[in-house]
């Protein structure tokens, strides 16, 4: 008997989190530096976005669960003889997993008969969601807690997050590019192709304007499993989007054609998430892209 936590930046639907019987600790959002909202709780991500697009001068920014907030999520799950996964954003990006560690040391000793372990995702957003739910599948197949944390800690490595930015503003912003290099991008029209992996991010390229910046997502995605020799059906797969999600659905479709075109006995479903702040903040509001990972079997 365990349960499955994660923090907010696995940016996954209520309706998944509520299928898995999940908990998510929130990060929290401030639009001022003073005020602090949790994410999803006293501010939805649609109502995040909108203001980004309305307020093009002015960047948000997220800060970690605190260790009371994991505290006051594992304990219930404790007292009704449970044991905990939590699975955070990687260290790299936020101390979320410093938080949930501290707070698992603080339990112990009130706990001694409960099992809590913390696991660094060495992801985030919506690839996290996608570990997350590897983890929710295992132990409906009644994996045991010890095969769980194996398995994830196996299959984390091989995530992938290959997506594009609306503009350079929130990059430079958060010192992620030079701001010579974003000028010239912004006067070339140019969009950066990224790639997240192992917990950091890095360049993979740039192209000329916004569609064909999202052919290009398709195309590394397609190339990363020929030159891998990697069997996309044992992949799952995620499109994460922004403030558009109609834009979103649309790329679902293009990357779904791209696939069986590629790899004609594919038959996988797609997942569609919106990216949430975490990753929002940094990106602005105009993120798209697609998350792999290998599946748990």
């Amino acid at each position: 008997m365990y349960q499955i936590v994660t923090d907010g930046s696995c940016d996954l639907d209520q309706s998944i989190i509520d299928h898995y019987a999940m908990s998510v600790v929130p990060f929290y959002i401030t639009k001022d530096g003073k005020t602090h909202q949790k994410e999803k709780v006293d501010i939805e991500v649609e109502e995040f976005y909108q203001f980004m697009v309305d307020h093009k001068d002015i960047f948000p920014k997220t800060s970690m669960p605190s260790v009371e907030d994991y505290i006051d999520v594992f304990t219930p799950i404790l007292k009704s003889g449970e044991d905990i996964i939590c699975i955070c954003i990687t260290t790299k990006f936020s101390g979320s997993y410093n938080s949930a560690n501290t707070a698992k040391q603080m339990l112990e000793d009130e706990f001694p008969q409960r099992k809590m372990s913390v696991i660094d995702a060495t992801v985030n957003t919506v690839l996290q969601g996608l570990l997350v739910i590897e983890a929710c599948e295992m132990k409906k197949a009644n994996y045991t807690y010890d095969e769980t944390i194996a398995r994830i800690e196996e299959i984390k490595s091989t995530g992938r997050i290959f997506f594009t930015v609306g503009n350079f503003e929130y990059l430079i912003h958060g010192g992620r590019i030079g701001k010579v290099a974003g000028v010239a991008a912004k006067t070339l029209g140019i969009k950066p192709l990224i790639v997240l992996r192992d917990g950091e991010i890095f360049a993979s390229g740039v192209t000329r304007g916004r569609e064909k910046s999202k052919r290009k997502i398709i195309e590394n995605t397609i190339k990363h499993f020929h030159e891998n020799h990697l069997d996309p059906s044992t992949y799952a797969f995620c499109v994460g989007y922004g403030y558009d999600k109609q834009e979103g659905e649309k790329f679902k479709e293009d990357l779904l054609i791209s696939l069986k075109e590629a790899f004609p006995h594919f038959d996988e479903p797609i997942l569609l998430q919106q990216i949430g702040a975490t990753i929002g903040v940094h990106t602005g509001p105009y993120p798209i892209g697609v998350g792999i990972i290998q599946k748990y079997k």
